[in-house]
C-alpha cells in the first residue's frame, strides 16, 4: 500500500455483500467498484462450464 490513509473501515452491510457475492458463485469474478474513497458497486461474472458429464451449474436463487 501507499503512503495514504490505510485505516479506512468497510460498512458492515457493504463487507456482507461482497462476502455474500463471493460465496454466490462457483466460477468467476467479483469486482468491487470504488469512488471517492466509498463502494459504489459490485459486479459479479459468473462462469458457466460446458461440455462436462455434470452441469457445473449451481441452482440460481429467486
Amino acid at each position: 500500500m501507499t503512503g495514504k490513509n490505510t485505516d479506512k473501515k468497510i460498512p458492515i452491510d457493504v463487507a456482507q455483500e461482497i462476502l455474500r457475492a463471493v460465496a454466490s458463485i462457483e466460477y468467476g469474478s467479483v469486482e468491487v467498484v470504488i469512488h471517492e474513497n466509498k463502494v459504489v458497486q459490485i459486479e459479479c461474472r459468473e462462469k458457466i462450464r460446458v461440455g462436462q458429464s455434470s452441469s457445473g451449474r449451481k441452482t440460481s436463487k429467486s
